[in-house]
């Protein structure tokens, strides 16, 4: 049965065996996060609108026309500032199972509406609400999932970068980038050199175990092919023979001892395949981090097991930038995660002079590879706000004015966290979709199969 007619008699559906799993255990999982939210911790169950007002940054947000006329409601994409103002009229700790609107296009992993453990607390630090997540997922964890260790390993944003090529890595396996830069640096490769001689440039590679043995030609030149398209970055390989020599076009210009030391560099095994790239550091680190995970899933297609299916690796990523350069226009800064993130402590003095510097403190939460949370401390400053807002984004305050006064009026020092409770179950239960853990989805393209929405409205009833 194709998902397009699961959709269309999801009622029908529901009847299976795994949808009926499914939707109990979130709703068990949920339960049990209200008792250690609420009884253990004292939290209080606050419901925000969800008719508001357009806000800037962030994802696109649906419109809700109203009655007077030229005027729109917008649906909120989190309740992120009325936790704030919540946090302002002393509520302490704020908690909410909170629908969430993106007018964006649905991937396996999202969809228009869906669904956040919503968290503030004030007078608390980044460590505080770390400690928190982790208990409450440990308190609500499925029996039959095994046991989570706590306290769950953080790394920056750049070591993040660095070793996995993205701020979401996946740790159930090894295959990390090595930078061989130094190493090359005494070559007389062109190419590497040209590479080098750039502020940000480097050389890196990653290992893949027994390719020679699992991947066909066909599926290295996917790779080399895919990363070229989506990074606009080339790639060379070097083969290790079974006699333990290097087969590459790179060898001819390495001596026998510089092959050596790139062997134990790499930590090479007979068989192995090394992908190379060389060129601007966050680019080569990208590329060779979508290798990483193509790869990885072309060797366990062919039988070879690199993850453990019922492991489950939690990650903290830490000390992210708080702002990046937009890419239609890098001499522009746009927040990395929303315009209320708090910089870091030892960075507030950058803020005023080179703010594209400052780190922030933002933090994500990441299980097997995917984004299941993040957060932030927020600012609590009006002033430090508004300048943000005004000198920094450039954007418009007049349409924050409400936040502005309210923190005018004394604000806590607050952060909070959102879990997307849809991604975390969908990972619990290792469904293929989110769409498997929600009892009504939109499809792929963001339309109801079943009741057929959205739909057309006669023009009498558009008139109001």
């Amino acid at each position: 049965k194709s998902e397009a007619l699961r959709m269309q008699y999801r009622y029908l559906d529901l009847r299976s065996f795994q949808m009926q799993h499914n939707l109990r255990l979130r709703s068990q999982i949920v339960m049990r996060m209200r008792e250690y939210l609420c009884n253990l911790h004292g939290f209080v169950d606050v419901e925000t609108p969800t008719l508001f007002k357009r806000t800037p940054g962030g994802a696109k947000e649906f419109l809700v026309p109203s009655r007077e006329a030229g005027k729109f409601y917008s649906l909120p994409q989190s309740p992120q500032q009325f936790k704030q103002l919540l946090m302002v009229g002393g509520m302490d700790r704020y908690f909410q199972v909170a629908r969430c609107y993106r007018d964006e296009g649905s991937r396996p992993d999202r969809q228009p509406e869906f669904t956040q453990i919503d968290i503030e607390m004030s007078f608390v630090d980044q460590a505080g609400i770390q400690r928190l997540i982790e208990g409450l997922l440990q308190y609500s964890w499925p029996e039959e999932r095994g046991f989570i260790m706590t306290p769950f390993p953080s790394m920056t944003y750049e070591e993040a970068l660095s070793d996995y090529g993205t701020d979401k890595p996946d740790t159930r396996f090894g295959m990390k980038i090595v930078d061989i830069g130094d190493f090359l640096r005494r070559s007389d490769i062109q190419f590497v050199q040209n590479a080098l001689s750039y502020p940000r440039g480097t050389v890196k590679a990653i290992c893949i175990p027994q390719g020679v043995r699992y991947l066909k030609n066909k599926d290295l030149e996917s790779l080399k092919e895919s990363a070229k398209s989506q990074f606009n970055q080339e790639i060379m390989e070097i083969i290790c023979r079974p006699d333990g020599s290097l087969k590459s076009l790179l060898t001819k210009f390495l001596g026998e001892k510089q092959q050596s030391e790139l062997i134990q560099a790499l930590n090479m095994q007979v068989d192995d395949v090394v992908l190379l790239a060389a060129g601007e550091h966050k680019r080569v680190c990208s590329a060779l981090g979508s290798l990483r995970l193509e790869s990885a899933d072309l060797l366990e297609a062919a039988g070879l097991v690199l993850r453990d299916p019922t492991a489950f690796h939690f990650l903290w990523v830490v000390d992210f930038p708080l702002f990046l350069p937009k890419e239609e226009n890098p001499t522009e800064l746009e927040s990395a995660h929303h315009p209320f993130t708090a910089p870091h402590p030892s960075d507030t003095n950058l803020l005023y002079s080179d703010p594209a510097k400052v780190r922030s403190q933002h933090y994500d939460l990441v299980l097997n590879g995917s984004e299941v949370g993040g957060g932030s401390i927020r600012i609590h400053s009006a002033e430090q706000q508004r300048f943000v807002l005004e000198k920094v984004l450039k954007e418009d305050s007049e349409v924050l004015s409400h936040l502005l006064e309210a923190l005018e009026f004394g604000a806590p020092p607050h952060g909070g966290i959102a879990l997307g409770l849809d991604r975390l179950i969908s990972l619990i239960v290792d469904a293929p979709s989110i769409r498997d853990v929600i009892a009504f989805p939109k499809s792929f393209r963001g339309r109801d199969l079943m009741g057929n929405a959205p739909d057309y409205v006669t023009p009498e009833e558009l008139e109001p």
